[in-house]
């Protein structure tokens, strides 16, 4: 479990200031192709699974952590998305999705909030669908940001949440040893912490499974 005695004010202030230095070349890492991209790919391949299951012909969709939006930039072409929400603690994270969709009729789907994932400014079942991916690890309060994810989402929806598997020796040296090390204040969950975590917000039918062999992913889907 993440250390109580960390001061969450010194998590949140690098975390920032770091993707905000980041937003600039964010779209050119080499990350996309080995952790980002795959991990689009995967929040898609979910959210057309629980709209077969369902049978939803439309949703919302909030993308927590979202940076530069590519996930929600991708999802503006699918028909059935109603409306898109990207929301970022960097500012020019925000600012960056904002330059993409300028003059790509595409600012009365896609909404773009600036905002702190523990606080979420949305209404309660204010969405259908939640995805977090490969920011959850920067999260001081991990248990309050998904209670906060489950409050927003209606009855029935999807939470997809990505984020480092450290559980074998490749992801423990990757995210335990590499990032750790660079990033100093991150916590990567353990596949047992995520579960736990989860079934105490009182998100059900818990399915988790690890994606990905050099940078391990770890993906946890939920319902509310």
């Amino acid at each position: 479990m993440l250390d109580t005695s960390t001061n969450a004010h010194e998590f949140k202030h690098h975390a920032r200031t770091h993707f905000e230095k980041w937003a600039l070349s964010y779209d050119r890492s080499l990350l996309n192709e080995l952790v980002f991209f795959p991990s689009i790919r995967r929040c898609q391949e979910e959210l057309q699974r629980w709209r077969r299951r369902t049978g939803a012909e439309q949703y919302r969709a909030l993308d927590v952590g979202c940076g530069t939006g590519t996930l929600l930039t991708l999802l503006s072409a699918d028909p059935a998305a109603e409306r898109l929400i990207g929301l970022d603690y960097s500012a020019n994270m925000v600012a960056a999705l904002r330059a993409k969709i300028t003059g790509r009729a595409l600012t009365d789907r896609v909404h773009i909030i600036r905002a702190d994932s523990e606080h979420l400014p949305l209404a309660d079942h204010a969405v259908d669908v939640l995805t977090c991916c490969n920011s959850f690890h920067h999260y001081p309060h991990q248990q309050q940001v998904l209670g906060e994810f489950r409050r927003v989402l209606r009855p029935g929806g999807l939470m997809v949440l990505i984020d480092g598997f450290r559980d074998n020796v490749i992801g423990w040296l990757v995210f335990d040893v590499a990032v750790a090390g660079v990033e100093k204040h991150v916590h990567h969950a353990s596949w047992s912490e995520v579960r736990a975590m989860c079934e105490r917000a009182g998100f059900s039918d818990v399915r988790q499974s690890k994606m990905n062999v050099l940078a391990p992913m770890l993906v946890t889907s939920c319902i509310r």
